[in-house]
């Protein structure tokens, strides 16, 4: 079975950082609060996953972070958010080092994902910048050949979750 890559999106991570007036994420049908958040991330973590920061969910989270009214209430969060960040910069597991991604964000790579965004705005949900670039995200770990799962409340960002790479079992030999 092909290694597991969870890509963060920021509306789950706000709610797991638990900044203020962030209590949960996703429709009613569909709530996630900070209890079913951590428990998806630490059985994905007991699996053996690793958890993925796009660019677009730290800038986004941050923004939410800095959105806070009470500056001592930003505090807590954003001091979680620094320490995931630095996991992440050094690679420590769970968390997946961003040189993994650099290479979407060279000039000619950044230059096609601009270019195919007007195309996600046509939708009947027009598709953030934000959005745009985790699908690249979690598409680019796809074609590495991971399980790509998109950790977000939002169905419209979930629907770009690459599927799961088929496994093929390997024909035993008769004795």
């Amino acid at each position: 079975m092909a290694q597991k890559v969870v890509v963060i999106d920021s509306s789950l991570l706000v709610v797991w950082l638990k900044v203020p007036g962030r209590q949960d994420a996703g429709p009613k049908h569909d709530l996630w609060d900070f209890d079913r958040i951590d428990a998806m991330f630490r059985k994905n973590q007991e699996e053996g996953a690793t958890f993925v920061l796009p660019v677009a969910t730290i800038i986004e989270t941050g923004n939410m972070i800095c959105g806070v009214p009470k500056k001592e209430d930003r505090l807590p969060p954003a001091q979680a958010l620094v320490e995931l960040i630095t996991s992440s910069g050094r690679g420590v597991s769970p968390w997946a080092i961003f040189s993994d991604q650099s290479v979407l964000w060279e000039s000619d790579q950044l230059i096609r994902i601009v270019e195919k965004w007007p195309e996600l705005t046509g939708r009947s949900r027009c598709v953030s910048m934000g959005d745009a670039t985790i699908k690249v995200v979690a598409e680019h770990y796809a074609k590495m050949g991971f399980h790509v799962e998109i950790a977000t409340g939002d169905f419209g960002l979930k629907s770009f979750q690459p599927p799961a790479p088929v496994v093929v079992p390997t024909p035993r030999r008769r004795p």
